[in-house]
């Protein structure tokens, strides 16, 4: 088997550039090497891990049967945090049930269906704000980003139990974001649990806590079913597959927690990212601006989200900074010809988001932020695909673009903002997500006209 060249150090001094600095190591790969490329980031005795960003190979790869490939082992580092049931880990019939459980949540009048609570969440986070107030993006939209997790995800309204897990998912997610709980999933030797003092055993016990509270949730909703809620977990316990048969409650758990890191970190991320983007650009504002305004008073989720413009906004924000970097690792269970190469069993197989985003045959001036580049051209699911692709697309990838819109265009049509400094940011890790350096500190410089959230007909 011939693979394509790559770096030659050894695989821990590679896994560590992954890890410590993604974009820049990514970056160098591929001047290198070309694509594709092979690194060793898996471990001493790690399989060849081949990054793939070119379209026709991307598209081969999203081709290839399932059957042909493993994807629990390439991402097991997960399992942990999400759970052995996630949809993340799943294969074959169990992955495509669980996918076709779930879909119907994320899509048509039940996704438009959460806009007016989204945007009132996001007025209400930012309504102590006052001209001359400065605070930090990254620290906002986190916030905004978990209620929204909370509210529309879980179902769960302000009380004891959403304080509980409000209070303790952040407290777990602003430690899986840290260096040293990230690099733990890396690194399965470093999981022991010492007891509460240590890094794995805290990890243990405030999961513990969570999945007790969840647990709680699932059976008061099960023993008080109602049929008129519509918040995803109502949605998901009421589905049934071809069988009949619903989710147990390690699924439902599973599936929420993995919503959750999913749509928490990686949303809130992408949020600072646009808001740095539009805000380093005066036409892109104006542009924005002007469209915003053409809406008028109230504001309606539905309006809103099809803003063109906007949507462009949200559209290049994901392809300069996308939500991750990768799509699901694919490992080969047997001998694969793909890209004019011959792999054998057991090598794994990446389609590279970041790297197919920065190809400047596809898109010229790759480091420019362009909105335009979404509005005069439409591109392949090959040559663009923020949220993965194939038959492993992430499932929530409308409601993620859908969020976007509506917490930019809120905030947006309510005040007027402007960066605190200029220069430039780079990207940098935060566990799972990559985020801009200096967190997008920015002050309110003036006032919109106070716009209402108008009611999506039918929903009042």
């Amino acid at each position: 088997m011939r693979l394509p060249d790559g770096p030659r150090t050894p695989s821990l001094l590679q896994t560590i550039q992954l890890i410590a600095q993604p974009t820049e190591f990514l970056d160098a790969c591929y001047e290198r090497y070309g694509d594709p490329f092979t690194l060793r980031v898996l471990g001493l005795n790690s399989p060849p891990v081949v990054f793939f960003s070119q379209p026709q190979a991307i598209q081969e790869i999203f081709a290839v049967p399932s059957s042909k490939l493993d994807f629990r082992k390439a991402t097991h580092v997960f399992e942990p945090l999400m759970g052995e049931q996630s949809i993340i880990l799943q294969e074959g019939r169990s992955h495509q049930r669980q996918r076709q459980l779930m879909m119907p949540s994320f899509h048509g009048d039940r996704m438009r269906s959460y806009g007016q609570l989204i945007c009132e969440i996001t007025k209400q986070a930012t309504a102590p704000w006052t001209i001359g107030s400065s605070f930090s993006m990254h620290k906002v939209m986190p916030e905004i980003t978990l209620q929204i997790i909370l509210r529309v995800v879980f179902g769960i309204n302000p009380g004891p139990r959403y304080q509980q897990l409000e209070k303790l998912l952040s407290s777990l997610l602003e430690d899986v974001t840290s260096p040293l709980y990230s690099s733990l999933f890396f690194f399965p030797p470093l999981q022991r649990d010492l007891g509460a003092w240590s890094p794995w055993g805290q990890f243990l016990r405030r999961r513990q806590e969570i999945d007790a509270l969840i647990y709680a949730e699932i059976s008061d909703r099960r023993s008080t079913y109602d049929e008129s809620r519509t918040d995803i977990l109502s949605l998901l316990m009421s589905a049934h597959d071809e069988n009949g048969q619903q989710m147990s409650d390690v699924e439902l758990r599973d599936q929420l927690v993995s919503l959750l890191l999913l749509g928490y970190e990686t949303t809130a991320a992408v949020l600072a990212w646009a808001f740095y983007w539009i805000h380093s650009s005066p036409s892109v504002l104006k542009t924005l601006q002007e469209e915003l305004n053409s809406l008028g008073n109230p504001l309606n989720p539905d309006a809103l989200a099809q803003l063109p413009y906007l949507t462009a906004v949200c559209a290049e924000t994901l392809r300069i900074n996308p939500i991750a970097l990768i799509c699901t690792p694919r490992r080969t269970l047997e001998p694969l010809p793909l890209a004019g190469y011959h792999f054998d069993a057991g090598v794994i197989l990446i389609p590279c988001i970041y790297l197919a985003h920065q190809r400047s045959e596809t898109f010229p001036n790759p480091k420019e932020f362009k909105p335009e580049r979404f509005l005069n051209e439409k591109f392949s699911p090959y040559e663009y695909f923020p949220f993965g692709g194939g038959y492993r697309g992430c499932i929530g990838a409308a409601f993620s673009m859908f969020e976007m819109k509506l917490v930019i265009g809120t905030i947006l049509s309510r005040c007027q903002l402007s960066l605190t400094r200029q220069h430039p940011v780079r990207p940098i890790r935060r566990g799972i997500t990559i985020v801009p350096s200096g967190g997008v500190s920015v002050v309110m410089t003036s006032e919109h006209p106070a716009k209402t959230v108008q009611p999506v007909r039918g929903k009042e």
